[in-house]
Formats: C-alpha cells, sequence, structure tokens
C-alpha cells in the first residue's frame, strides 16, 4: 500500500476552500501516492468530485481519514476530525494556533505531526508555499470588489453630456500584500488612490502603483521594520500624531480599507468611531481584520454594519469568497510544501527535523508540542 493522502471536506460554517485542486492531485499521484478526496469537498470551489477522479483521485468519506498518512485541510480540524486520524499522520493545515493551545494539544496527543501553513518563513525558497501571501492578495482584491457593490456611485472619473462623475477616494491602511493588491485594484475601476503603512519601504511600492502615500515621516517611521519585513508596532506618541493626520485624511474618503494585521497579536484598532463619524454620508469601509478583533471600530463579523452612517463591510473570510481562485492557489502552496517532504526513491513523506521550513512551521510531533512560539522545547532543555 502506497502513501494515502486524504484531501478533506471542510467542516467549518462559511469556509467555501478546498485544499487540492485537479492539477495538484495530479502531482500527487505522480509522486507515488494514493490521493482520496471525501465527497463534495471542492463543490464550494467549483470544482466537481469528477473532476478530482478525472485526475487520478478514489472520491471517499469522512471514514477514509482513518486510513491517510497525510491529510490535508484548509482549517485546522475539529477535535471530532482529528479523533478519526490514524496517529503519525501528518496534518498541513492554516491551524490559528496563536490563543488556541488548547487545540494545538489535542492535535499533540493524538500523535499528528501538524504543520502551520501560516508559519511559512518569508526566504526565497519558500515563496511558492506563502499561503498568507497567496490568500491576502485575493482578499485585497475582493475587497475593493465587495466596497465597490455596497458604495451607490461609480468608482471611475465619467465625463459625459449631462455631467461629470467624479472618481471615488479609496485610501488603503496597511501596504502588505493585501494593502498593495487593494490599492491596484482600486487603480484599475478608475478611483483616486491613496493608502499609508508604518514601513518605509511601502512608500515606493504605493508610489509605484500610482497612488498616494500618506504617513507622519519622522525618525521613528524610518526605523520601522522588522527583520522579517513585518509591521512594528510603533510607540505611542507616533500612534497618536499618525492617527491625527489619518482622521484629517479619512473625512474626506469615500472608501476606506484597512488590512492591518500584527502576527500572534490581536488587529490594531486603525479607525475609530469619531473617525467614521466625520466620513461622508453613504461612506464605505471594509476591514479585513475582523478575524483578529477588527481594525475598524464596530465593525461586526460576516456583516455589513452601519456605523455612524457608515457602512462597515466585516467579512471574515474574504478570499473564501472568490473560493475558486483562492482554492487553486492554496492547493499549490500546499503541494509545494508537500514535496519538500518526498523521499522521490521509497515514494514516502519523511520529516527532516533539520528543515528550516520544518522548523518553522510544526506545531506538535510524536506526542509533543514542539514549536517554541506555543510551549513546546525551548531553548535549554535537554
Amino acid at each position: 500500500m502506497g502513501t494515502i493522502v486524504f484531501v478533506a471536506r471542510e467542516a467549518a460554517d462559511l469556509e467555501t476552500r478546498v485544499s487540492a485542486s485537479p492539477e495538484t492531485v495530479k502531482k500527487m499521484k505522480g509522486l507515488g501516492f494514493d490521493v482520496i478526496v471525501e465527497a463534495g469537498a471542492g463543490g464550494l470551489s467549483r470544482i466537481p468530485d469528477g473532476e478530482f477522479e478525472a485526475a487520478g483521485a478514489r472520491i471517499g468519506t469522512a471514514a477514509d481519514a482513518a486510513s491517510a498518512d497525510v491529510v490535508l485541510k484548509v482549517r485546522r480540524p475539529a477535535a471530532a476530525e482529528i479523533a478519526g486520524y490514524k496517529s503519525g499522520a501528518v496534518v498541513i493545515a492554516i491551524m490559528d494556533p496563536y490563543g488556541n493551545d488548547e487545540a494545538v494539544a489535542g492535535m499533540a496527543s493524538a500523535g499528528l505531526s501538524a504543520f502551520a501553513m501560516e508559519l511559512m518563513p518569508r526566504i526565497t525558497r519558500a515563496q511558492s508555499m506563502d499561503v498568507l501571501s497567496s490568500q491576502a492578495n485575493l482578499a485585497g482584491y475582493q475587497a475593493v470588489i465587495e466596497a465597490a457593490a455596497v458604495y451607490d456611485r461609480a468608482m471611475p472619473m465619467m465625463m459625459t453630456a449631462a455631467g461629470t462623475v467624479p472618481a471615488a477616494k479609496v485610501f488603503v491602511m496597511g501596504a502588505g500584500v493585501a494593502g498593495l493588491q487593494a490599492i491596484a485594484t482600486a487603480r484599475r475601476l478608475g478611483a483616486a488612490v491613496s493608502a499609508t503603512d508604518v514601513r518605509p519601504a511601502a512608500k515606493e511600492q504605493v508610489a509605484s502603483l500610482g497612488a498616494k502615500f500618506i504617513a507622519v515621516e519622522d525618525d521613528e517611521f524610518k526605523a520601522a521594520e522588522t527583520a522579517g519585513g513585518y509591521a512594528k508596532e510603533m510607540s505611542k506618541d507616533y500612534q497618536a500624531k499618525q492617527a491625527a493626520l489619518v482622521a484629517e485624511h479619512i473625512a474626506k474618503q469615500d472608501i476606506v480599507i484597512t488590512t492591518a494585521l500584527i502576527p500572534g497579536r490581536p488587529a490594531p484598532r486603525l479607525v475609530t468611531r469619531e473617525m467614521l463619524k466625520a466620513m461622508k454620508p453613504g461612506a464605505i469601509a471594509v476591514d479585513l481584520a475582523v478575524e483578529r478583533g477588527g481594525n475598524i471600530e464596530g465593525a461586526v463579523a460576516d456583516q455589513v454594519a452601519e456605523v455612524e452612517g457608515v457602512k462597515v463591510i466585516g467579512y471574515a473570510n474574504m478570499p473564501g469568497r472568490v473560493a475558486a481562485s483562492a482554492s487553486a492557489l492554496y492547493a499549490k502552496n500546499l503541494l509545494t510544501f508537500l514535496e519538500t517532504m518526498v523521499n522521490k526513491d521509497t515514494k514516502t513523506v519523511v520529516i527532516n527535523l533539520d528543515d528550516e521550513l520544518i522548523k518553522a512551521t510544526m506545531l506538535t510531533y510524536a506526542g509533543d508540542v514542539v514549536h517554541p512560539a506555543f510551549g513546546g522545547a525551548k531553548k535549554g532543555d535537554n
């Protein structure tokens, strides 16, 4: 019996994505694996069972997970799912481990080798495995589409015989992967776009997309960026200066999109009720950090909330709203990571504990929580 890979149907509400595509199934078959796809797993991503079958997979049920050596998922498996996995199985998913110690411990005690795709290091070798980037890219795109759909005016400037329609003013807060794609999408739709970020490197990227950069550019700003390229938390003094500048700017905007996330921390509050109150009637705000508590005061997960006369869009799973595209990219991220563990001669999955990708992403192994950030082995342990 060869190595069995099980592609699970997502149990979580509102999760429309799937962890494999016909293309990745074909490649896994090429690696010598037997692939079982749970019936209906790709339904909400527009991949019928027949397409997985045509690519070489067998369509199975949740019970087939019991024989799997590798389980691929979008979200961390729930306790009921874990109960059906065999000890020693490799489980790869977006694990959301921060603040979920009990769930991580549950995977350890089940004997699973659990990998969190979102902990993938941002190094050249791992670019094609970076799920945060692949999914944030689509979240940034979809944020603009959702805003445009709710906004009751046209986005581009239109000069007509009956008069001129002014361009919508869009302000993007946070110019990471999601923010940059939001800027590019809003520009394509003809909006007048501005953006802000606490990282100095973002200024050039924002300008290169034809948007105006808004920030307090003092010495603290010039020094602000972590070694991993993430945004650093700024001093209270800087935050106050930046908030004053942003508040003044937001009052003139039609659409505000917030994308600020700090790994493992609650989302920073960027837009207060006071700022929303200062916006024009009928203005729109989109909060891409609603799953981590939100950047916008008053945002409600999975709703368009009316806050101080502003429609605040708080869809928790924005990439899932473009599930067909998001799944295709996510499946490729998973496959590329899985390929790094394959022994080509034996056609088996071998975990090399010295590999930097394994070290960065492995949460549990051989009955223990092993990731240092989640209570695993600390330096100095025997």
